[in-house]
């Protein structure tokens, strides 16, 4: 498993969003999802979301995925 593919999942999943995935070991990732799907979602919703397009490959072939997860309108307030 690497970062481009599990940016890919995410963004065939919800293909309105922006997404940047960063994995280096191939087991540990870290992603910023901006998507305008997470309005008026709470964090864990969101992450709900997002966790949806990976199916099986959490807890499996991704050991772990830190997740920051904004509308545009977050994302542009910095």
């Amino acid at each position: 498993m690497d970062s481009s593919t599990v940016q890919n999942l995410i963004r065939q999943g919800m293909p309105e969003a922006t997404v940047e995935v960063v994995g280096p070991d191939g087991v540990h990732f870290e992603a910023l999802v901006v998507s305008p799907a997470f309005a008026g979602k709470l964090p864990l919703a969101r992450h709900r979301m997002v966790y949806a397009t990976l199916g099986d490959l959490m807890g499996g072939a991704i050991h772990a995925l830190s997740l920051r997860t904004l509308t545009p309108e977050e994302a542009a307030r910095g």
